[in-house]
């Protein structure tokens, strides 16, 4: 038996309402290093840490890093917004130039941010394709735990920054 379902735009609608934390997913390795915005992303268990993250498959970005499999789910401060807009693509900016800026630890095999309010960094378990994107289920080897700071949350198709409890 099989639903239709509602439309995708009324899909969209909704989902627009539903608030979600604001990250940058970056990677690095043979396929090359690039980041983007995501929003689509949860925890999944915590024996062993895993959280999952939704990347389009259109995206050019998908397959860096499906290739490179090593990531890092950098989460957002309240005062991140410009750089969430950069990694989303709205403001034109190269990703060389998104990775020139003197926010990164360059210790890392992969782009951590300094500030970000957690530091997930990880290898790539799994990968299902559903519809339009992939789900990415990641191990997670190693956080970074920011103590301070506020959050940014994507709502109503606008950012919104979080105060601290």
């Amino acid at each position: 038996m099989t639903t239709e379902g509602p439309a995708a735009a009324d899909f969209r609608e909704a989902m627009a309402r539903l608030p979600a934390a604001v990250s940058v997913l970056t990677t690095d390795g043979p396929a090359g290093r690039c980041g983007l915005t995501v929003s689509a992303v949860c925890s999944v268990t915590d024996s062993p840490p895993t959280l999952l993250v939704c990347v389009n498959r259109r995206s050019a970005q998908h397959e860096v890093f499906c290739t490179n499999g090593r990531l890092c789910l950098n989460v957002l401060d309240g005062g991140h917004e410009e750089l969430a807009r950069h990694f989303s693509g709205a403001t034109g900016t190269t990703m060389a130039e998104r990775f020139a800026w003197d926010l990164w630890d360059a210790a890392e095999p992969v782009p951590v941010l300094r500030d970000a309010v957690v530091a997930a960094v990880g290898t790539v378990r799994e990968v299902t394709p559903m519809g339009s994107h992939s789900v990415l289920f990641v191990g997670v080897e190693r956080l970074r735990i920011r103590q301070d700071g506020t959050g940014l949350a994507w709502f109503g198709r606008r950012f919104h920054r979080l105060r601290s409890a």
